[in-house]
């Protein structure tokens, strides 16, 4: 019986660790390169487009700091398209 308690306890905190696990990204602009045409008109935003701005939401606020990207990121067409895509802005 002890050998099984041990097995179930060594894999609830193998499997636990595992989900506190969080995968790190790498911000950088060009990663949004898929949401270009949507930003940039009317279009509506590809899956590929909302992939990457899930991905990329982290990042979100270090984008609005910077000057030269903020007029893009706090656009309407760029607001539509995070909203569009399930993504909140981020209050930074």
């Amino acid at each position: 019986m002890k050998k099984g308690s041990a097995f179930v306890a060594t894999f609830l905190v193998l499997f636990l660790s595992e989900l506190l696990v969080t995968e790190a990204v790498t911000c950088s602009v060009t990663e949004l390169s898929p949401c270009a045409g949507a930003i940039t008109s009317s279009q509506p935003p590809s899956s590929a487009c909302c992939a990457k701005l899930r991905e990329q939401k982290p990042c979100l606020c270090r984008y609005l700091q910077n000057p030269n990207l903020r007029p893009y990121v706090n656009s309407p067409n760029a607001q539509r398209v995070a909203s569009t895509c399930k993504v909140t802005t981020p209050r930074c």
